[in-house]
């Protein structure tokens, strides 16, 4: 009987093993543009969404999410609220703390940033607070080498705010984006998370996805076994009617990458909305 209890009890433990390591492959990534902290948002201004605005990544318990429009204070009222994370990212105006950031959040308990930075999306990707080409403002892209405590897996992680009006910007943002995550992830698997400003038909996503192109990325929707939610992302909190609503955030993926499930979050509280845009979330699996 005492050899039978045993061999359950190590079959058990093996299971409980086995578990534990399938949770600790699971990935849960999001892209979340919470909206820049502006009094004439009025009722949908942030401090009336921040609570909101970090319930819902712990709810969906994320593992990284990159995020656009953080102000400074934003960035302050999440790690408050989020004191499980950690951060890389500056501002977009000075390279420290004036303007959006897009930063990378990630919880401290799993990964490790190895390596991080920032570059500008311009001409001189190097010259802080330089708009880029034809660009309205200007735009950062971070990001971070993390490791996996779970696993020992290293990701290459980017996000970024490409801009919305100027035609050459969009245009070479893209591509600054796609070159710059080859050069600097080394082979490892690649995510990519942002506002893109741009409809999967539009040309900076044409540019990002081109199969033609072995830099380019994929779009994990595309690929999720299971995806949930509706076709759009943007919405101005609620104003915009449901069928002029439109698809503008992304998670793109690279490498030996497996999409389990890509969502759209549209959750309101008492008719509040934690952002004018939806977060969008993926479960990945670094294979």
């Amino acid at each position: 009987m005492k050899k039978i209890l045993f061999c359950l009890m190590a079959v058990l433990l093996s299971m409980n093993y086995l578990f534990a390591k399938d949770a600790g492959a699971k990935l849960n990534v999001m892209s979340y543009n919470i909206r820049y902290d502006n009094p004439e948002d009025k009722d949908n201004q942030w401090k009336y969404r921040r609570d909101f605005a970090a319930d819902l990544i712990k709810f969906h318990d994320v593992d990284v999410f990159g995020a656009q429009e953080v102000l400074n204070n934003q960035l302050n009222d999440l790690l408050a609220r989020l004191p499980e994370y950690a951060y890389v990212g500056v501002g977009r105006e000075d390279g420290k703390t004036k303007g959006e950031y897009a930063p990378i959040f990630y919880r401290k308990d799993r990964f490790l940033a190895e390596k991080s930075g920032n570059f500008w999306l311009a001409e001189d990707m190097n010259a802080i607070g330089k708009k880029g080409w034809d660009a309205a403002c200007e735009r950062v892209a971070t990001w971070a080498i993390l490791k996996d405590k779970n696993t020992g897996k290293k990701i290459f992680f980017l996000n970024t705010h490409l801009d919305h009006m100027g035609k050459v910007a969009r245009h070479e943002g893209a591509s600054l984006v796609l070159e710059q995550a080859r050069k600097l992830s080394g082979n490892l698997p690649i995510i990519v998370t942002g506002d893109f400003n741009a409809l999967p038909s539009d040309e900076p996503i044409q540019v990002l996805t081109n199969s033609s192109d072995p830099r380019h990325l994929i779009h994990s929707r595309t690929i999720a076994e299971f995806i949930y939610g509706p076709e759009w992302t943007f919405h101005d909190f609620g104003k915009i009617p449901y069928d002029k609503r439109k698809w503008i955030d992304y998670i793109f993926i690279k490498g030996d990458i497996k999409v389990l499930r890509h969502g759209v979050l549209t959750e309101t509280m008492n008719q509040v909305y934690p952002s004018d845009h939806c977060p969008v979330i993926s479960t990945l699996v670094i294979q």
